[in-house]
């Protein structure tokens, strides 16, 4: 009967064990954390407007996640910067992939090249933004249906807003003066500025009449370093104006410029808004945060509700937000007329 009984306690106390073992189980799987997504962001070099882009994309994304109730604590971003190296862009998008990220934002043409080519293979989407002529740079096969694994946001603009600023500021009473000759600087190793200086400032000059009347003067830099030396070449050009495209290269080293065309009194003009602040007189542009969270809208989507980015059309945003700095164009010989002041977005002061 002792037996009996001590055979009875050890099988209570074997299934006491077992319950509990398997409570523990189940407990922890009902505990186990959701999946985590990771994103490699980068971006070809720092400036404000990249900058701006990569945290709208952030920001939209970490919206997207509390849209189907999930906390910021479910993505890490993981940044990258090139610092102007189109080589860096590659190692790090190889990087990225090596890593397995579950989706890879690039943020302007060289990154996203390096990007596309990366991928291939994989089932990694990227999307992009910050990038002028996405089927010019070969990523995507039209821009309503990309037809692979890339899609994102353009900042493509048309010049001709930009030019006729330019005519404005110059040909009001006054200044009284007239445009015979532009100066543009730009970096041939980027896409996007080869496109606006090749094919829509042209497009541009032809609209507003001016193709015949207005000598194109070119100088290129391969780096920052570079600018003094190009700023030199168009001022002993005389050129009446400058204008710089959404070059990074440029964009990032934009005082450069800026001081030259004060001590020269050559007005000096962008297509980046956010150069305005830092001393160009004005521009027609966009606002580069908005580029970046429709870019992080488009992430959101693909990640958390399964979207296609073969299917997803390449997004625009219009380039209706007019920066002055009169205080600037004072420094470089002119006057912003009132009119124009009355019609801005923003007015930089000193």
């Amino acid at each position: 009967m002792k037996n009996k009984r001590i055979l009875k306690l050890v099988g209570s106390i074997c299934m006491v064990v077992v319950l509990t073992l398997t409570l523990v189980l189940i407990s922890g799987c009902a505990e186990e954390p959701e999946d985590v997504y990771t994103i490699g962001i980068f971006q070809i070099v720092s400036h404000p407007a990249l900058d701006s882009a990569r945290e709208g994309f952030k920001d939209a994304f970490k919206a997207g996640l509390e849209d189907v109730g999930l906390n910021e604590t479910k993505v890490v971003f993981t940044e990258r910067n090139a610092g102007g190296s189109i080589d860096v862009c590659y190692t790090i998008a190889d990087y990225f992939v090596g890593q397995g990220v579950d989706l890879i934002c690039a943020i302007a043409t060289p990154c996203v090249i390096a990007a596309a080519t990366a991928v291939e293979g994989t089932d990694i989407p990227v999307v992009f933004n910050s990038v002028t002529e996405p089927v010019d740079a070969g990523v995507v096969d039209n821009w309503t249906v990309p037809g692979g694994q890339v899609t994102g946001v353009s900042d493509i603009a048309p010049v001709e807003p930009q030019l006729q600023l330019i005519i404005d500021i110059l040909t009001d009473v006054a200044n009284n003066l007239t445009l015979n000759k532009l100066g543009i600087m730009y970096s041939p190793g980027e896409p996007n500025s080869v496109y606006q200086v090749d094919v829509q400032l042209p497009q541009a000059l032809d609209d507003l009449g001016l193709t015949g009347n207005v000598t194109v003067v070119k100088a290129t830099v391969s780096t920052g370093a570079d600018i003094p030396a190009a700023a030199q070449t168009l001022v002993g050009a005389a050129v009446d104006a400058i204008w710089v495209p959404t070059d990074n290269t440029v964009v990032a080293g934009i005082e450069a410029l800026v001081g030259p065309c004060e001590d020269n009194d050559v007005p000096l003009f962008a297509a980046d808004t956010s150069t305005v602040e830092r001393g160009v007189i004005g521009c027609w542009g966009m606002d580069y945060y908005l580029v970046g969270y429709a870019s992080g809208e488009m992430a959101a989507e693909i990640l958390l509700n399964g979207a296609d980015p073969a299917t997803m059309p390449v997004r625009t945003l219009p380039a209706d937000l007019l920066y002055l700095y009169p205080q600037a164009a004072e420094r470089m010989g002119v006057t912003v007329p009132e009119w124009l002041i009355d019609m801005a977005y923003e007015v930089v002061e000193d």
